[in-house]
């Protein structure tokens, strides 16, 4: 796949020529030091010295064993030399099973490297930045498989499909099947199995066939605690539990659930596992420990939750004693488009995914601070319902004066941004030193994104082009690993 603008090219809605950047106003020190998004925020027993955040990146520069690499530590030592108020490090999965280059932290072995991070961090932002990880679990999803692969080895054959394809044996009907074009075997086989056959299996929380989906509400608790525990003991100062876009946590949270044990169905049950989720983590690690999650604002499916629903969660989980709350949206599998053969599906290809993350090309509104209602809606009502929780926002957010006017008219309390921290991870600092004229400005073509569906290590088009000797690069050798300072 090409990057930049191609993967989000041929949205519905995208607009014919890119939406121009916003225009740039920056403050002079004087200003910067007056102003809201420099002004400190209390995350629970901790305070940010500013309102500035970098949310969750994942960079794909782990070892495929999960563990911290020194182009780990490069990554977010880059960002720390910004001082921006918060950093939360990539989702970091809290089972100790394989996946990939991701980091991990369900098992003590990952908490050296992790504890050498914290040191790294704290070392480039001398002290002045809060570090936070954000811990997640997610359910197994395969490649979309070659046709004759899936009918000979995946599919299993029952006396449905004997009888609807007129034959007797199971190897009959296995080769039949694969013969098949598309549109009949659509009419054979149930939805579930095209689509596991069309994109690749995945697994829902919905499975209560399976035991160990059926028994997520009794585990996960557990694991979510051992990995805030590890956190807190690798020095990180806060957890963000993961529980938006596409995946465990998510999925129960989503209209789409519809276990029929407590845990789905109204919305009430929806929350339920979260709510003991939180309830587990802040019993391992204590009330003096910040812990917040990021969760949606809108699920952007047509059976999926909404703000209505988001507004409902926002005010229990402020109950529940959490310290932030960042609001995100979209980022499904279920409106994904279909993978190529030998790919898996990946939730930020469909409506949406390009919701969640929008690009200069998304339609005639644009991007630009495009999902900060969200927050803002999840903020009265958390307010209203009479808790102070700080709620962060985002989404292409570029300029001191978009920060500013949102926390002006009050749509949250803290501003995140992750593709202009990316493009610039010294714009924080730039702006509160009177120097925002210099900041790289993010160009919003998502092809950092374009990078991060192929599972590559993750970079900015725009310091990619300023490789020099000595230059740590890519595994394609063109890519250079840490913007340019």
């Amino acid at each position: 796949m090409e990057c930049g603008l191609t993967p989000r090219a041929d949205y519905h809605g995208s607009v014919q020529h890119p939406h121009p950047l916003p225009p740039a106003r920056w403050p002079t020190r004087e200003e910067a030091a007056r102003s809201r998004w420099f002004s400190p925020v209390a995350l629970g027993p901790l305070v940010a010295r500013s309102r500035s955040w970098v949310p969750a990146m994942v960079p794909w520069r782990a070892t495929d064993d999960g563990l911290v690499t020194g182009d780990v530590l490069d990554w977010y030592a880059r960002f720390a030399e910004g001082k921006p108020g918060v950093i939360v490090v990539e989702a970091t999965g809290i089972r100790d099973i394989p996946s990939g280059p991701l980091l991990r932290i369900g098992h003590d072995r990952f908490v050296p490297g992790l504890r050498e991070l914290v040191r790294r961090v704290r070392e480039a932002s001398e002290g002045e930045t809060l570090l936070f990880i954000q811990v997640i679990d997610f359910l197994s999803i395969r490649r979309r498989p070659e046709k004759a692969k899936f009918f000979e080895r995946f599919l299993r054959i029952t006396p449905e499909h004997l009888a609807r394809i007129g034959v007797a044996s199971e190897a009959e009907a296995r080769a039949r099947l694969a013969g098949l074009p598309d549109d009949e075997l659509k009419s054979i086989l149930t939805a579930r199995e095209y689509e596991d056959y069309a994109f690749g299996a995945r697994e829902r929380v919905t499975d209560m066939d399976r035991p160990h989906i059926r028994d997520l509400p009794r585990v996960l608790p557990e694991l979510f605690a051992q990995a805030a525990a590890r956190a807190r003991e690798a020095g990180f100062q806060g957890v963000e539990l993961h529980f938006a876009h596409a995946y465990t946590m998510a999925s129960f949270l989503s209209a789409t659930n519809t276990r029929q044990d407590g845990y789905g169905g109204p919305r009430e049950n929806r929350v339920r596992l979260p709510l003991e989720v939180v309830r587990a983590v802040r019993e391992r690690v204590g009330a003096g420990y910040v812990v917040g999650c990021r969760f949606l604002g809108d699920e952007v499916i047509p059976e999926g939750s909404h703000l209505e629903d988001a507004c409902y969660f926002g005010v229990e989980l402020a109950r529940a004693g959490l310290d932030f709350l960042s609001v995100s949206k979209g980022g499904k599998f279920d409106d994904a488009k279909q993978p190529r053969l030998g790919w898996a599906a990946y939730p930020y290809t469909g409506p949406s995914g390009h919701e969640c993350m929008p690009t200069v090309r998304i339609d005639e509104r644009g991007p630009f601070s495009r999902n900060v209602p969200l927050a803002a809606a999840i903020k009265r009502a958390v307010n209203a319902a009479g808790f102070a929780t700080p709620v962060v926002t985002s989404g292409s957010i570029c300029t001191f004066d978009q920060a500013e006017e949102i926390l002006e008219h009050g749509d949250a309390d803290i501003v995140a941004a992750a593709r202009q921290a990316l493009a610039d991870p010294d714009w924080v600092s730039k702006i509160r030193e009177g120097r925002g004229s210099e900041v790289r400005r993010c160009e919003f073509t998502n092809y950092c994104e374009g990078l991060d569906q192929q599972h590559k290590q993750v970079t900015c088009k725009l310091w990619d082009r300023e490789v020099a000797p000595g230059v740590t690069l890519a595994r394609d050798g063109k890519r250079r690993l840490v913007a340019p300072r």
